[in-house]
């Protein structure tokens, strides 16, 4: 009964954050003509009294399913209280007009510097603001903003 309270705290929290997001340049048809193929970078704002910080890179791929997105995410997440762990995860992705909604499953803990750390795979709540940013929140453990941006890959 605890846990289902806190999941419907951090889904009110991801809406609260959502409702709240900064206004992006062009207008509701842009966003959700924005093609979000690709590779992206995250960062989350501090969370746990600011003690840790996520960042990490996803990656979209196509689906046969129409809204839905194959993906790939790299977690980094360091806290100053049990050191750094980095986690591949395979998520999917499921866009709703201007809304992107990432669930993942954990693959494989690459670093964790914590002994027994319990780890809970990464979910995301976003809003296409433009084709190169998405903002909402990280919902998983902990609810924290997060910014995705377009990674900029070179060109060869």
């Amino acid at each position: 009964m605890f846990q289902g309270r806190t999941r419907l705290a951090a889904a009110l929290a991801a809406f609260a954050l959502l409702a709240g997001a900064p206004a992006h340049a062009g207008n509701d048809d842009d966003a959700d003509k924005a093609d979000v193929l690709g590779t992206w970078s995250f960062q989350t704002r501090p969370y746990r009294g600011g003690e840790c910080l996520m960042t990490g890179t996803m990656n979209l791929s196509p689906n046969p399913e129409p809204g839905v997105y194959s993906c790939e995410l790299t977690a980094v997440e360091v806290c100053s209280m049990w050191g750094r762990s980095v986690v591949r995860q395979s998520c999917q992705a499921r866009r709703f007009g201007n809304q992107v909604s990432i669930r993942s499953q954990i693959e494989e803990m690459l670093e964790s510097k914590f002994e027994g750390l319990v780890y809970v795979p990464d979910n995301f709540t976003l809003t296409i603001e433009s084709a190169d940013r998405m903002f909402g929140a990280l919902v998983s453990a902990v609810t924290a903003p997060a910014e995705f941006r377009r990674a900029n890959d070179g060109i060869s």
